[in-house]
């Protein structure tokens, strides 16, 4: 009996180094398993940081090139000409104009409202001209010396402090539109500049004459169309 029970000592005491390197080798893997989870949340946070970082630093100055500056005339920054906004209560663009503008319906100027003028504009040219009445466009209305902080003109009347130039039916000031019997509605381009300084141009100016004085001396522009059949 004392035989069996040392043998079984031994036995049960051999086994003690095996289940401690069991136990050792399983927390070298839990230990190398964790460490590697980690490593990879940390790579992949730290990746996705830096890429959300860099794609917004790249957005918001591609942004600003796009959108940063704005152009008040020719060799100012950027590529487009400042606006001005021009609009009647008389009608909408693109609308029919009433009757009573047109040269055989009363022929009377319709009111103008503008906003968004440069403050270093010096004056303001107001010019209406039918861009369908031939190869030629038919100059209609010419005002200059316009005050550039006049804001607009009402029915009837001439701009303040504005010079009124022939129209294309020899007369001075606004002349209605009177388009050929049965053509398609013709177009009515309103266009109003800021200058800064006044424009040269000759004594009895057509809008191609304007159109070749203004681009050098144009702050900025606004338009709208009306259009008139008969």
């Amino acid at each position: 009996m004392l035989l069996i029970r040392l043998l079984l000592f031994r036995r049960a005491d051999a086994g003690y180094p095996r289940a401690e390197a069991r136990s050792s080798g399983a927390t070298g893997i839990t230990t190398a398993i964790t460490t590697a989870f980690t490593t990879a949340i940390t790579t992949a946070f730290t990746t996705a940081i830096t890429t959300a970082f860099t794609t917004a630093i790249t957005t918001m100055f591609t942004t600003a090139n796009m959108t940063g500056y704005r152009t008040t005339g020719p060799g100012g920054e950027g590529d487009g000409m400042a606006g001005i906004v021009l609009r009647s209560l008389a009608f909408n663009d693109h609308d029919r104009l009433p009757d009573r503008f047109s040269r055989s319906g009363g022929n009377i100027s319709p009111p103008l409202e503008w906003l968004d003028v440069p403050e270093e504009a010096t004056e303001l040219v107001l010019l209406v001209e039918d861009r369908d009445a031939g190869r030629t466009p038919f100059l209609h209305w010419l005002v200059t010396g316009i005050e550039a902080v006049s804001g607009g003109v009402g029915e009837g009347e001439v701009p303040p402090g504005g010079r009124t130039w022939t129209n294309g039916f020899g007369t001075a000031g606004w002349g209605g539109p009177h388009p050929p019997m049965n053509d398609d509605p013709h177009r009515y381009f309103f266009r109003l500049y800021a200058v800064n300084r006044p424009l040269e141009l000759p004594g009895a100016p057509q809008a191609p004459d304007v159109h070749s004085a203004v681009e050098k001396l144009e702050l900025a522009s606004g338009n709208m169309v009306g259009t008139f059949a008969r």
